[in-house]
């Protein structure tokens, strides 16, 4: 019984050390001055209350994997509320986006390898990940590939079956079999 006993303090303990650490960074009501309530990376405002790993990938082109890449390259805590970063953080963490490359992240990592332009690897964000994916589409559908046409139909491009699914109208009239109206009178 007093096994049990040591254990269970041992748990208690355990228990108060990590509430004590997650409490540690929590905003208490305006009261620190340096914690801010919204940070702006890469043209998106993030959340000052969620940790940087978790808040990294609201930025679109962004994802779990690359956000951990993106922290520890630049050196940053990723338990580290968003809220509590400082401007050099902030400026550390763009300048590793923005160049993931030079900063060390393996190329395997990025959303753009052997870009059908420039034929270089790149990792696209925000703004340009969309223009480059517009890109794509437009220059499918000028070539008339299969996707392109499928793009163009606006039908699925991954070979599903449009049987059931994918329809334009769900049931307005497009669908089953109509009987026709009998004529009154004689047969």
């Amino acid at each position: 019984m007093l096994f049990l006993s040591v254990i269970k303090k041992v748990f208690i303990m355990a228990d108060q050390k990590r509430f004590e650490a997650q409490t540690q960074n929590v905003p208490t009501g305006g009261e620190d001055k340096d914690y801010r309530h919204l940070v702006r990376i890469m043209n998106t405002d993030l959340k000052g209350n969620k940790q940087i790993l978790y808040s990294l990938p609201y930025i679109k082109g962004v994802g779990l994997m690359f956000a951990n890449a993106v922290c520890r390259k630049a050196k940053i805590d990723i338990h580290k509320k968003t809220g509590y970063l400082t401007d050099a953080e902030v400026k550390s963490i763009e300048e590793v986006m923005t160049n993931p490359a030079r900063a060390g992240i393996p190329l395997w990592m990025f959303d753009r390898r052997k870009d059908y332009d420039t034929g270089v690897d790149q990792h696209l964000i925000s703004g340009a990940l969309e223009f480059a994916h517009d890109n794509d589409i437009k220059r499918m559908k000028k070539t008339k590939s299969y996707k392109g046409l499928r793009h163009q139909w606006g039908l699925p491009l991954r070979g599903q079956r449009t049987k059931s699914n994918f329809r334009k109208n769900k049931g307005k009239g497009s669908l089953g079999v109509i009987k026709k109206k009998i004529k009154s009178g004689k047969v």
